[in-house]
């Protein structure tokens, strides 16, 4: 009788996904629940992809946690946060090489040593094919064996490799799924994130407005979607969130809406207060976003185009943020750039800077807000305007608080 934990795929999938994540994204280990649910979900580097609820990876961490496999603690600062730690590299002894194998093992199923190798890349430097197969060697001549070697398939060159911490299912043949790590802008950690998205945009502050802060005229279905906000809110508070140079603040407020617009740079701020003068901007953080001072919510709260530079692991979060200011029926409005992509960016409007740009799922962002509790979701792609520049394709979502 082997003396291993033996993992159902549930639980193979949320400790493999914290064992990436606390070697990828370590300054923001151990996960949230939220953060747990978004990396099991993920659609890269994940075989088969799932989505699970948050009921499902709750309840899966507290059986774990009774077994020893994995601790629940309790974020160090800020608010009173429950946290997710796996502790089976530990139970296991696990060398860091055997570490990232096991992990890809568990998150990817049965896979050969060449694959094994190009997808260890960011969680242990594999030198060659051949120190990968010593590796898996090593491992499976443990008193308990970690691993183990299968057959060769029919029309296979290489003879796959499965772990034997659970059943595996077998893996139908696919069409290779594009893979990008949304959480690769955080590895140094999100203040560090911070701190090069305020001085970029306080960099470009003045040549940013000088190009965009006229750009609506030639964007008319965005000015039908702030349309249907200005009629929704019938002159009720707003706040766009990363307003930059104040320019949609500004065309809600001509329209007869109480419009307030808040920006992580100061030097934006000050770009808005100057050329829109008659309208209120303030320096802020989207994440802590609180109520307007003379009402009891929001009517809407628009995050234009301001979660970009956000990891996918940290827009659950940002987005229970942004939903909870709301009155009973106010609106979420967000815009974002969809791929499949992170780009850096060291060039903008003629400055350098050092920025990540993160093109998000459509079905991820559209989950991610249902699951913090809105409902009516609606929403639109659209195709970039070659005319501007534009080379991505363009996602706005409409979600509402319960009435």
């Amino acid at each position: 009788m082997s003396g291993l934990p033996v993992l159902g795929v549930e639980e193979q999938r949320v400790v493999g996904s914290l064992l990436e994540k606390q070697t990828t994204v370590p300054a923001s280990y151990p996960l949230t629940a939220n953060a747990l649910r978004t990396a099991c979900n993920q659609t890269s580097n994940r075989e088969p992809v799932v989505d699970y609820d948050q009921g499902t990876v709750e309840k899966v961490a507290r059986e774990l946690r009774d077994r020893g496999l994995l601790r629940i603690v309790w974020a160090d600062t800020g608010r009173r946060t429950l946290k997710y730690h796996q502790t089976l590299d530990e139970t296991l002894e696990l060398a860091n090489d055997e570490r990232a194998l096991i992990t890809v093992l568990l998150l990817r199923g049965a896979q050969a040593p060449g694959e094994l190798r190009s997808r260890t890349e960011r969680l242990h430097k594999f030198e060659d094919r051949e120190e990968v197969e010593a590796c898996l060697r090593r491992m499976a001549e443990r008193p308990e064996p970690l691993v183990r070697e299968l057959e060769r398939r029919a029309g296979q060159h290489d003879r796959r490799w499965v772990h034997l911490l659970g059943p595996v299912p077998e893996q139908e043949e696919a069409a290779p799924v594009e893979a990008v790590d949304r959480d690769t802008v955080i590895a140094d950690g999100g203040e560090a994130r911070d701190a090069r998205v305020r001085s970029s945009y306080d960099a470009v502050a003045a040549s940013y407005a000088d190009q965009l802060a006229d750009e609506l005229d030639g964007l008319p279905f965005e000015r039908w979607l702030l349309d249907r906000v200005v009629e929704h809110a019938a002159g009720g508070p707003v706040v766009e969130v990363g307003s930059g140079p104040g320019h949609v603040t500004a065309y809600l407020g001509e329209h007869g809406v109480d419009a307030t617009g808040i920006d992580f740079s100061p030097l934006m701020v000050d770009e808005a207060r100057r050329r829109f003068p008659d309208h209120n901007y303030e320096v802020g953080d989207l994440r802590r976003l609180g109520r307007p001072p003379a009402s009891s919510g929001w009517t809407a709260v628009l995050a234009w185009y301001s979660l970009i530079h956000l990891a996918i692991s940290e827009l659950p979060e940002a987005i229970a943020s942004l939903s909870r200011p709301l009155d009973p029926g106010g609106w979420l409005v967000i815009a974002l750039h969809a791929g499949a992509e992170v780009r850096h960016v060291e060039e903008f409007f003629g400055h350098q800077v050092d920025l990540h740009t993160v093109l998000h799922d459509p079905m991820q962002v559209i989950a991610i807000a249902e699951s913090a509790g809105l409902t009516d979701v609606e929403w639109y792609l659209r195709g970039p305007i070659e005319a501007r520049g534009e080379t991505t394709r363009r996602l706005y979502v409409i979600a509402r608080t319960p009435a």
